[in-house]
């Protein structure tokens, strides 16, 4: 059976997988796949969860924050800020929730300290006008 090889990397993580016959991912325009021997291509890979089969018939999962597809020559890289990897689908969409979830919550702290930002530099402009300061 023909196979390809896929590297998937981040800024801290790299991982190599040899003898893959598929790889399902999806983008903006859908759920796509990928087999031995595919024209070369690139994409933008969605927020969420790919998935690629081994030679022996098995399946694993890729978690990921969106990245960058590339296909050229029988080896299929994906560059992604972080990922999670897992032959259980459970135990990675838990995981990949946990993530989302904490992602979420750090999110809304950046959000309260840019507002408190904002606000302090507004008053502070305010009492620079009111004390005769020039801006």
């Amino acid at each position: 059976m023909n196979t390809f090889i896929l590297h998937v990397q981040s800024a801290t993580q790299y991982t190599c997988i040899k003898s893959v016959i598929s790889f399902i991912g999806e983008d903006k325009s859908g759920s796509f796949g990928i087999r031995s021997r595919h024209e070369r291509m690139m994409t933008a890979l969605s927020y969420g969860l790919a998935r690629y089969q081994l030679e022996d018939g098995s399946w694993s999962y890729l978690a990921f924050p969106g990245g960058i597809l590339y296909f050229m020559r029988n080896n299929l890289y994906i560059s992604t800020r972080r990922f999670l990897h897992d032959a259980d689908y459970q135990r990675i969409s838990v995981e990949l929730l946990e993530q989302l979830l904490r992602e979420e919550e750090a999110l809304k702290e950046i959000k309260s300290n840019l507002n408190n930002l904002e606000q302090e530099m507004f008053r502070r402009l305010w009492q620079m006008e009111r004390n005769g300061v020039k801006i």
